[in-house]
């Protein structure tokens, strides 16, 4: 599968056991298929969970203007 928003799909590699033979493998993308809100309009997209918690926060970020200063 691959993520809607950000293409993430699966990455290929090797497995290697302590005689350090090499076997393939495949890292899977952790991807869930969700419905979101996409211009007023509820859309089911597949997303990657980064993709998800960033949808997730992204309504609660405050914009900072450029008269605030910034405190660190």
């Amino acid at each position: 599968m691959k993520c809607d928003l950000c293409g993430k799909s699966a990455q290929f590699g090797h497995n290697v056991s302590h005689s350090k033979r090499h076997t393939n493998r495949r890292w899977m993308p952790n991807i869930h298929p969700v419905t979101i809100i996409v211009d007023g309009q509820p859309k089911r997209l597949n997303l990657c969970t980064r993709c998800l918690r960033n949808q997730h926060k992204a309504p609660k970020k405050l914009p900072i203007s450029p008269s605030q200063p910034v405190s660190s």
